[in-house]
């Protein structure tokens, strides 16, 4: 088994590595003068178990380079590649809902699966359906098993407390984490609107937040206005305290003031998405290092990976 990482998730690669008790693969990425990217593996992976870690955010070099990464292990005699994408980009272009736009989602699996790769390794897409665009196999993760662990240490359940889904889309997995820490918690929905791209409105509360602590659950932050908006109503509606657990912090544009002004008192999200300098006092990372390490231990030893969950 060999572990290589692009330029995106380093840090978190060598958690999966430092989990799994081996040394990361070495390999070399730099830029030409023109911005054109060159890859090269720099050790033997002929017949091997690879797994290449990247996570698609902007800007595209990102997706470039690991497509570059892909071929150049393929072209390498790798025995399988298993791309790690703890993030998947473009996940919410995963439809044709207007005329003469693209299904964007469905593109990057087409270049993925086209350059080279034999399995998909990733964590809470944004919808389910993705996992069908790939005409490989896709182990699809959920990041609530690390979302509990840091619940229960935090002492989460609290006797007051709801769970809240910021749309319809995400009570399934809102619903499946209440479950997985007392079935009696009560989940409550936002009921929002979309304007436009990016932003959003709150038309309603569906469930009871009098007096309680509300833990928002999603899997994506962006710009922050659907999950401080949601948080502000919350707290109007009479919420004690608005935590929210978010798996991808992409947290574009001015979302950190946003946060910082919103009645959300804390963020924890995951190291998807490296935060760099985006830094705030309401903002705690926890690793999926661990989750996504048995996951490819399991992997490589045809164990079940869905047996994660269980």
């Amino acid at each position: 088994m060999k572990i290589f990482s692009g330029s995106v998730n380093s840090k978190l690669a060598a958690g999966i590595a430092g989990f799994l008790n081996i040394q990361l693969s070495s390999i070399k990425t730099s830029k030409f003068s023109d911005g054109e990217i060159f890859v090269k593996i720099l050790e033997n992976t002929r017949g091997g178990d690879v797994f290449l870690i990247q996570s698609t955010i902007p800007p595209a070099d990102n997706i470039m380079e690991m497509l570059l990464m892909i071929d150049a292990l393929r072209r390498a005699s790798a025995g399988r590649i298993t791309a790690v994408i703890p993030y998947y980009g473009y996940s919410r272009q995963d439809k044709k809902d207007e005329p003469r736009v693209p299904i964007s989602a469905k593109l990057l699996a087409n270049l993925i699966v086209k350059a080279g790769a034999d399995r998909i390794l990733t964590l809470d897409l944004h919808s389910q359906q993705i996992a069908g665009y790939f005409d490989i196999p896709v182990d699809h993760l959920f990041a609530a098993p690390v979302t509990i662990k840091h619940m229960k240490l935090c002492g989460i359940p609290d006797e007051n407390l709801v769970f809240v889904s910021p749309d319809v889309g995400r009570v399934f997995v809102t619903r499946a984490i209440a479950k997985r820490l007392d079935s009696n918690i009560p989940i409550a929905i936002i009921d929002k609107r979309r304007p436009a791209p990016n932003e959003a409105e709150v038309v309603n509360i569906i469930g009871d937040i009098s007096g309680k602590l509300a833990v928002i659950i999603d899997d994506i932050v962006d710009t922050a206005g659907t999950l401080t908006k949601a948080a502000d109503a919350l707290k109007e509606a009479g919420a004690r305290d608005v935590l929210a657990y978010i798996t991808h912090p992409i947290l574009s544009g001015n979302s950190l003031s946003r946060i910082d002004s919103s009645a959300l008192s804390k963020l924890i999200v995951t190291d998807t998405i490296p935060l760099g300098d985006k830094q705030s006092e309401k903002i705690e990372v926890i690793s999926v290092a661990e989750l996504l390490g048995e996951a490819i231990l399991r992997i490589h030893e045809n164990k079940s990976v869905s047996s994660l969950f269980v």
